[in-house]
């Protein structure tokens, strides 16, 4: 079983689309940053967390030809914009693409991409499958079931929701709270991969110094952080963090 980060940046990316890098070296390729989504890797089933407005690039880089399941972690667009992106494998099985999703996500996906839950005629028919996303799904591995826990943290003004494999890695792009009454999922954990946008507070985003503090608190064996800004050079960040904390980088994969 394999988790990619396929990609790690902020809203716009790094570097931005004007070609800004920030504090970011340009030499270094691990600097170049998509939009947040995950691939959880198994012999059976790819299932992607979120659809980023690079899913398309992301998905060519590492040769992804099937996505079995979708889960939503909220309606912004730097998760959900790449929505489009997965009508190709509905061409190549003709069979609609489960994708899951809370109430307020769903409604916004709906609303906004109503084509592809919809059939408006034999040439455009709907791709994909809404579901409610439940506190706990499961997924095969050849004969083991997988599971995965959704919980609620705070992004601002909006939820957002962080998902837990077979409780040992937890990932979570968008966050800036989590409730003291899910700590508990958050103990012993072997991975933990939590946003982390830049040094200063933000409102709706961990910075480094709360990231940091909550870290401390659960204690996971090895910690990745996410959702980076063009404040976060990677060779720098990487000199301040304690041991076993790293930035994340495009493409970096666990097995597990």
């Amino acid at each position: 079983m394999k988790f990619i980060i396929l990609g790690c940046g902020s809203s716009m990316g790094v570097p931005r689309a004007d070609g800004f890098f920030g504090n970011c070296d340009p030499k270094n390729k691990k600097n170049y940053r998509t939009r947040c989504s995950a691939l959880l890797k198994t012999a059976d089933e790819n299932v992607l967390i979120d659809t980023s407005p690079d899913l398309r690039q992301q998905l060519l880089r590492h040769r992804i030809t099937k996505i079995d399941k979708v889960f939503y972690s909220h309606i912004h667009s730097d998760q959900t914009h790449g929505i489009n992106d997965l009508r190709i494998f509905y061409i190549k099985n003709k069979k609609q693409i489960n994708v899951y999703a809370d109430l307020d996500t769903s409604n916004y996906l709906k609303k906004s991409f109503s084509y592809c839950f919809n059939s408006y005629s034999k040439e455009y028919p709907a791709t994909l499958k809404l579901n409610k996303l439940k506190n706990t799904h499961i997924v095969l591995n050849k004969k083991n079931k997988i599971n995965i826990r959704s919980i609620k943290v705070k992004h601002g003004k909006v939820k957002s929701n962080c998902f837990i494999i077979n409780n040992k890695l937890a990932y979570i792009s968008d966050v800036n709270k989590i409730y003291d009454k899910d700590y508990k999922y958050f103990k012993s954990l072997k991975y933990l991969i939590i946003d982390c946008l830049r040094y200063d507070f933000h409102p709706s985003h961990f910075n480094l110094d709360s990231t940091l503090d909550l870290i401390k608190k659960f204690k996971p064996k090895m910690s990745i952080l996410t959702n980076l800004h063009t404040d976060l050079d990677y060779k720098v960040l990487k000199n301040k963090l304690p041991k076993n904390v790293v930035p994340a980088y495009d493409g970096l994969s666990i097995n597990f």
